[in-house]
């Protein structure tokens, strides 16, 4: 159900936006939000599997559809010079949000049951459906695209494809390997669940960390925080592979993954900015559907590897697959060129 979920965010994206590229931005986030909050209640209350998994699959595409609009909406809130960290906020608030609530919604099902966990999200949906109408202000779409034009971009801009590629590489390689740390610690380190849940916590709030920092430094040098967080990013996982059979060494390597996984995550946003700023929602919808996409795939390629190799090759798949990303950084060379003329190091004057 979460994989179909999770596909659904990906490859409906960029039909979803195009068509609804003359919606006022404030209208589809709030519709989306009420979508999000009627799935919530009608899967609390569904009597059978196919009706969950139907409201699932429209929640996906709501979901995917926020990722897409909700980055370029927060930039455009704020003045200019802010424009990288208002999308540090949200990328933080995603961090945060998936941290905290999975763990809570495991603990509230444990309390009560699964529908009453639905049914409260359901009730949060709504609170936030009414702050989103009551606090956000109209928007206008802006740089209407239609379908065609927009799985024309990657074709037409070398560098927005340069990108979603790195954004390939890069998600199948981390979500390939972070999918299994649980089953990784605890055959590797022989670590308890009380352990495994707090670092995964503590990797959380790194992301979030490395998201805020990201926000201050991408204006300075996009290219060079990516690069940094990717690095860091394959020295997290290095370390987890040769100093993760005990726990300090676990905790440590989660530390720096979660640090340099939010770096690298604000980075590849504003890189998909730099490489289309006049288009960046549709090019968002893009990003978000090979995100997405890769999610699933990642989990998919290192689940193979977990049966077939064993549950440490996982760590060696995100190493290859995060080098990749990394060399393909590397190689495109520095501070490419936006379609305006603004560097790729001072991106956020693009924003707007």
């Amino acid at each position: 159900m979460v994989t179909a979920q999770g596909v659904a965010a990906g490859l409906g994206v960029p039909f979803i936006v195009a068509w609804t590229r003359r919606v006022n931005r404030r209208v589809l986030l709030t519709t989306l939000l009420a979508v999000l909050a009627l799935g919530n209640l009608v899967t609390a209350v569904s009597p059978n599997y196919p009706l969950i998994l139907g409201t699932r699959l429209c929640m996906g595409f709501a979901s995917g559809v926020f990722w897409a609009i909700g980055v370029s909406m927060a930039m455009r809130i704020v003045p200019e010079r802010h424009a990288s960290r208002a999308a540090a906020v949200v990328m933080s608030g995603i961090s945060i949000a998936t941290v905290v609530g999975i763990p809570l919604g495991t603990v509230i099902e444990a309390q009560t049951d699964w529908r009453t966990t639905f049914g409260i999200w359901a009730g949060l949906s709504v609170l936030v459906f009414a702050a989103v109408a009551a606090l956000v202000p109209s928007m206008p779409a802006q740089n209407a695209v239609s379908v065609r034009e927009v799985f024309s971009l990657p074709v037409e801009n070398r560098q927005l494809r340069t990108v979603l590629f790195i954004v390939v590489f890069f998600v199948l390689g981390h979500f390939g390997a972070y999918t299994f740390v649980r089953p990784y610690l605890e055959d590797t380190a022989s670590a308890s669940a009380a352990f495994v849940t707090t670092v995964l916590i503590v990797f959380g709030v790194g992301g979030a960390v490395g998201n805020f920092v990201a926000g201050y430094t991408v204006n300075r040098n996009l290219r060079g925080t990516f690069v940094i967080g990717l690095v860091g990013l394959l020295a997290a996982l290095l370390l987890l592979r040769t100093v993760g059979n005990g726990e300090p060494g676990a905790a440590v390597a989660l530390t720096l993954w979660g640090l340099s996984f939010g770096a690298v995550q604000l980075s590849q946003v504003n890189m998909t900015l730099a490489a289309a700023p006049e288009t960046f929602e549709a090019a968002m919808s893009l990003n978000t559907m090979a995100y997405n996409t890769c999610i699933a795939l990642g989990a998919l390629f290192g689940g193979l590897f977990a049966d077939h190799v064993g549950v440490t090759s996982v760590i060696w798949f995100g190493v290859v697959l995060a080098a990749a990303s990394l060399l393909l950084r590397l190689g495109t060379g520095r501070g490419g060129k936006t379609s305006d003329g603004a560097s790729e190091d001072g991106l956020a004057r693009t924003a707007g």
